[in-house]
């Protein structure tokens, strides 16, 4: 009996083990099969430019560029410019999801005040964050102000538009359930609503988080002093070429 116990103990861990070195192969194709495009490209990047298919001028080999991305990091620069645009993004990225999401939710869930918006939100909707930079600036100045205010502007949207669809579009049998339980408005809108819409909701946090640091780069091009977009401009100004796709990178 022993015997066959330790047997049966020995095919169980040799199943183990092969199952685990076949997640392992699995995990190792998805990785190569993901990482293939990429090292391809950084490869082109590489020779083109020694080749003299491009101008190595304009279009620097990729070992240059991470050459300068590191002196860029030793001298602390790179960091500085970061950390001010970061500081910038989230800011106006925090101030979107504070307003944009509760306004969301009521426009969805409440007719009367969707009815009172909803034009409001048509017209400021199809207009560009870049488009209004201007306006932000003369209003507010070149300094933070106008920079938080245009990722808050260019954030809220995706954040919005995302609340009130994943409100609209809960499935009418569940409100009706809830309603034929007693729930009250209140109660309906809090554990039945909330939860059944909060994952469109993140959908536009993560829309709305990958557009704030775009937005952001473009507006510190436009009278900023730090940033990675005053990086990107001011290296450019300067052809200091390396430096420029560094900062590019680092975006």
């Amino acid at each position: 009996m022993a015997s066959v116990n330790a047997g049966k103990a020995l095919v169980l861990r040799e199943k183990e083990s092969f199952d685990t070195i076949g997640w392992a192969l699995a995990k190792l194709r998805k990785l190569f099969k993901n990482a293939i495009v990429i090292v391809v490209l950084l490869f082109v990047w590489e020779v083109a430019p020694r080749l003299g298919l491009v101008d190595r001028t304009f279009f620097p080999p990729i070992s240059e560029i991470a050459a300068a991305w590191w002196q860029l990091l030793l001298s602390g620069d790179l960091t500085e410019h970061t950390i001010a645009s970061l500081s910038r993004s989230l800011g106006g990225f925090t101030l979107a999801i504070l307003i944009s999401i509760p306004l969301g939710l009521a426009i969805g869930w409440w007719k009367p005040v969707s009815e009172y918006l909803n034009p409001l939100l048509e017209l400021l909707r199809n207009t560009a964050a870049l488009a209004i930079l201007p306006v932000f600036i003369l209003l507010l100045g070149l300094g933070e102000t106008s920079k938080i205010a245009i990722v808050l502007y260019a954030c809220t949207f995706p954040l919005l538009l995302n609340t009130i669809s994943g409100v609209k579009n809960v499935d009418p049998l569940l409100i009706k359930s809830a309603r034929s339980m007693g729930l009250s408005q209140v109660q309906l809108f809090r554990k039945v609503i909330i939860p059944a819409a909060i994952r469109t909701i993140f959908v536009g946090i993560r829309q709305a988080g990958a557009g704030s640091i775009l937005v952001l780069v473009a507006a510190e091009m436009v009278g900023a002093k730090s940033g990675l977009g005053y990086l990107i401009q001011y290296t450019q100004f300067n052809f200091q070429i390396t430096n420029m796709y560094a900062g590019i990178i680092s975006k």
